[in-house]
């Protein structure tokens, strides 16, 4: 053996033993993609069960809302109805009310001076 053969066998042990060192992080690797192909099929298999689920969901708060705009319409009507009786019964009730109040203050301020008319006249005396 020569020293060019030498050197040529230790050249490959350093190759074989890099290729050794080199193949150890592959197969991790492998195993690595493995799992990963594992987790995406088992998303993908539950993914669809959720999306119905949330297709349900949302087609049902999409009926509920229908069903809270058809109440929230009911109560703006009823809303402008009493907002109008309520008009209808200042219209029609208070103005009389008002007369009578300022009628009965006049007769109240006519007793009074009355009174202190009286009191004066008898004070006089």
């Amino acid at each position: 053996m020569s020293g060019g053969d030498i050197a040529g066998l230790i050249a490959a042990g350093v190759f074989a033993v890099l290729v050794g060192l080199l193949a150890v992080p592959l197969i991790k690797l492998g195993a690595v993609f493995d799992e990963t192909r594992a987790a995406i099929r088992d998303l993908s298999e539950n993914v669809t069960p959720l999306l119905e689920e949330v297709t349900a969901t949302v087609s049902e708060a999409n009926r509920q809302l229908v069903r809270v705009d058809a109440i929230t319409s009911s109560v703006e009507e009823a809303t402008g109805n009493l907002a109008s009786l309520v008009a209808l019964f200042a219209a029609s009730v208070g103005g009389p009310l008002i007369k009578i109040a300022g009628f009965s203050a006049g007769v109240r301020a006519a007793l009074t001076g009355l009174k202190r008319a009286r009191k004066t006249q008898t004070a006089t005396k």
